[in-house]
């Protein structure tokens, strides 16, 4: 059986997933087949329910959970940190600002609009933020991925961490991404999907040497620094990929009720949420 698993080009997916590109583990008779899409790409693709696993963000989840459920392991999640607002000069507010976003689906983007929900957005592909605001083009933008780490080489500052933020109002870890898993797969094929998850979490853990060795291929900006390159997937590809925990399942229904309560989300929010819940 064919299984395409859909994920973003970025270091920290190449990290969780090389045991699977790689052929490190027992695949349980599944033929994988990856795809390589950026996150907003696949935020859209998840709405017509084209792959059988994807990456997705959070935001856009309940737009998706008719056709999908989370898998417990494959998150994003910032503990303290997140996706980051900079600009050229320091501001006070982004109160009626003009913000470059790298996608409306997108976590960054939900999260921002619960920080200030009177900015006026401009959606950028995630890559050409940083070279907006220096430009001129916007007041601000949200830097997502590796840009969270090499916007202070352009001269930028930062106006805020929203996972800092996040972690201030809630006490709770910011979810950002997570993998999905198509419900129409069936529960047998569905547990196979989340073992084979766990299982490459865990391995590029544990072989952290060669895991980053293939991954600093996707470093953006980061190609020729292996410390940083650690450090970013470091951030994001660690105990809480390998399992949310009860803070974070918490933290994504946390964010998903006041995205819905602010009127930011449209669609419902579904009850089951994750493939390893009744």
């Amino acid at each position: 059986m064919r299984i395409r698993i859909a994920h973003s080009p970025d270091s920290d997916d190449a990290f969780m997933f090389y045991p699977l590109v790689k052929g490190e583990i027992d695949t349980q008779g599944l033929e994988i087949e990856h795809v390589l899409a950026d996150i907003e790409t696949l935020n859209r693709e998840a709405l017509k329910g084209t792959y059988e696993v994807s990456a997705i963000s959070f935001h856009a989840y309940p737009y998706v959970a008719d056709k999908y459920l989370v898998l417990p392991s494959g998150g994003s999640v910032g503990d303290g940190y997140g996706p980051v607002v900079v600009a050229k000069e320091r501001l006070d507010s982004l109160k009626g600002k003009r913000v470059a976003v790298p996608g409306e689906l997108t976590t960054a983007f939900l999260t921002l609009k619960l920080y200030e929900p009177d900015f006026e957005h401009v959606v950028i592909p995630f890559d050409e933020i940083i070279e907006a605001v220096l430009e001129g083009k916007v007041d601000a933008g949200l830097v997502i991925h590796e840009g969270q780490l090499t916007y202070g080489d352009f001269g930028l500052k930062k106006v805020v961490d929203l996972g800092q933020w996040w972690k201030e109002e809630t006490g709770l870890p910011l979810p950002l991404g997570c993998n999905v898993v198509r419900r129409d797969l069936g529960d047998e094929v569905i547990r196979k999907i989340e073992k084979l998850m766990r299982q490459s979490v865990e391995f590029s853990l544990r072989e952290r040497e060669k895991a980053l060795d293939y991954a600093i291929d996707y470093a953006r900006g980061l190609t020729d620094d292996m410390d940083r390159t650690d450090r970013f997937v470091g951030m994001y590809v660690n105990q809480r990929t390998v399992d949310y925990g009860d803070d974070g399942r918490k933290a994504v229904r946390l964010i998903l009720k006041l995205g819905k309560e602010k009127g930011i989300i449209k669609a419902e929010i579904p009850q089951r949420i994750f493939s390893d819940e009744a």
